[in-house]
């Protein structure tokens, strides 16, 4: 990442965090989107994947980090301990920032599946280290809200993308 960002890339980049709260302060105000213990329907990590792709790993990673810490502002953390925090947020999350470095196959971008996984295996690692699940009932309770999140941004995330590319290419001259 360059040392001196433009005007427009920190404030895509604000944008982008500013998105995502306001995604994840809407799924915490509905419960019927909020698991029991922790997990919900993941619509802000449609914004964590659009700044990846329109802005790079880098800056997408910055977009992701920052907002694993804003979280603390519009919702519960359920966590008991650093690794839990390490593994159910800033794992799970920072990895929508790498999307764009996985290849896309037409209008499949693989980014949003593979980044997905690796989010439900953090949580499924963190459910049996953190919480003494056993990996079954880990993986079952975490697929509950990540099958969902996953379609969701399988289907939304292209779609974004190509409707918004007129004006991300303008953005980018």
């Amino acid at each position: 990442m360059k040392k001196n960002l433009s005007v427009r890339e920190l404030v895509l980049m604000a944008f982008y965090v500013a998105l995502f709260m306001v995604l994840d302060t809407f799924v915490n105000t509905l419960p019927f989107f909020q698991m029991p213990n922790g997990g919900s329907l993941g619509l802000s990590t449609i914004p964590l994947l659009m700044a990846s792709y329109q802005l790079g790993w880098q800056k997408g990673l910055v977009v992701s980090i920052v907002s694993v810490f804003a979280q603390f502002a519009t919702g519960p953390m359920y966590t008991p301990d650093l690794l839990g925090f390490l593994l159910d947020y800033l794992i799970a999350f920072s990895v929508y920032g790498l999307a764009c470095l996985f290849p896309n196959f037409g209008w499949f971008d693989s980014g949003v599946l593979i980044t997905n996984v690796i989010r439900f295996l953090s949580s499924t690692i963190s459910g049996c280290v953190v919480w003494g699940l056993l990996p079954l009932p880990s993986a079952a309770y975490n697929a509950t809200y990540m099958v969902p999140t996953l379609l969701l941004d399988l289907v939304l995330v292209p779609l974004l993308l190509k409707a918004l590319a007129p004006l991300m290419n303008k953005a980018r001259a």
